[in-house]
């Protein structure tokens, strides 16, 4: 966005996680950095010095899709009353039981447009009636061109063999490891697997948040030998070695960007079925080409799932490589997301 248009960024000044923060000194377009203030202790916030921006001659105002953000509402509101346009991006209204749903549904219906993360969202919202040529879904993105690069270089590597010094199929898990995650189960099913003579090693990488018990749980099953925590990992190159090198990644909890990263270097990921919690990133599952899907905390039904897909041979593997790729090389990624935005500004000034 800073490449492809004239805009300004303004960032709130903390969330509710150990994500660190971007440096703001890689943006030409940064302004400020704003205060967001909680009300009262509620889930209600107000991020101080928003609302005025709306008077600055700007022609569009994208915005995180936050309805309890009450500043949003003023900017919301106010660029109504001035003729401006304030596109939330936003993971809109979800399928499951929300009292507070009368008070998002009152905030979308204010917008102009609102962009999505997914599809899924956009059919619940379609389906509480919205119209739907205002709903664009978005969706998310890594840095697809510097993995791209990787991808195109890969190749297959010892990296397991030399780790576990056998030849069995590994599966992997990215992302923070923690107890949302539900990594306990993914660590039973080694346990299970391996009981019933289907050997194959586990790779965990990521920051153990250490709200969880999957170190624990690994030791008492005694399959530290087939377990790998390898920690967290910010080289991109060793990472696109050891996704690609794997034969599946296992989300058991919301999968979120975790599908992105094993999509793009071409292994399938398996995670739940309860999409009314899943993360959106889910999408890019396709049961029985990029994946599938396996019953919420039915770890037979998990290990049901798993099977196939340590089995497949190298044709059939090639083939699972393509449909990934294609999956994020067709809509998640940021080129898609730069044209999407294109359209929208040139179609609201139309």
């Amino acid at each position: 966005m800073d490449k492809e248009f004239n805009c300004s960024f303004y960032f709130g000044d903390r969330v509710n996680s150990d994500i660190k923060k971007l440096n703001y000194q890689d943006l030409n377009g940064f302004k400020e950095e704003l205060s967001n203030v909680s009300i009262l202790n509620t889930s209600f916030s107000w991020q101080k010095g928003a609302w005025y921006k709306i008077f600055k001659n700007y022609k569009f105002f994208l915005i995180t899709g936050e309805p309890y953000y009450l500043s949003n509402w003023a900017l919301i509101i106010l660029g109504k009353i001035l003729g401006k346009k304030v596109i939330p991006w936003a993971h809109g209204i979800k399928g499951d039981y929300n009292k507070m749903e009368w008070f998002e549904k009152l905030f979308f219906k204010l917008c102009p447009l609102v962009l999505l993360y997914g599809n899924h969202s956009r059919n619940i919202m379609i389906n509480k009636g919205f119209n739907p040529d205002k709903l664009i879904c978005i969706y998310n993105s890594l840095n697809h061109d510097k993995q791209i690069n990787l991808r195109n270089s890969i190749k297959p590597s010892q990296i397991y063999f030399e780790h576990f010094n056998n030849k069995n199929p590994t599966i992997i898990y990215i992302g923070r490891i923690q107890k949302s995650k539900k990594l306990e189960l993914l660590a039973e099913c080694i346990h299970r697997l391996n009981k019933k003579g289907i050997n194959c090693n586990l790779v965990f990488i990521g920051k153990d948040l250490k709200d969880n018990n999957v170190v624990k749980t690994a030791k008492e099953l005694e399959i530290e030998k087939h377990v790998w925590f390898y920690g967290p990992c910010y080289e991109e190159e060793k990472i696109s070695e050891l996704i690609f090198n794997a034969n599946l990644c296992v989300s058991p909890g919301p999968v979120g960007l975790t599908a992105l990263h094993s999509l793009t270097y071409g292994t399938p990921v398996i995670s739940n079925d309860n999409f009314n919690t899943q993360m959106p990133e889910y999408e890019v599952i396709k049961p029985k080409k990029t994946g599938d899907f396996y019953q919420e905390n039915n770890i037979e039904d998990l290990i049901i799932k798993i099977i196939p897909w340590l089995k497949i041979n190298n044709t059939l593997r090639d083939e699972v490589r393509k449909d990934c790729y294609k999956v994020i090389d067709d809509n998640w990624n940021p080129k898609s997301q730069i044209i999407t935005l294109k359209k929208i500004f040139v179609n609201a000034e139309n």
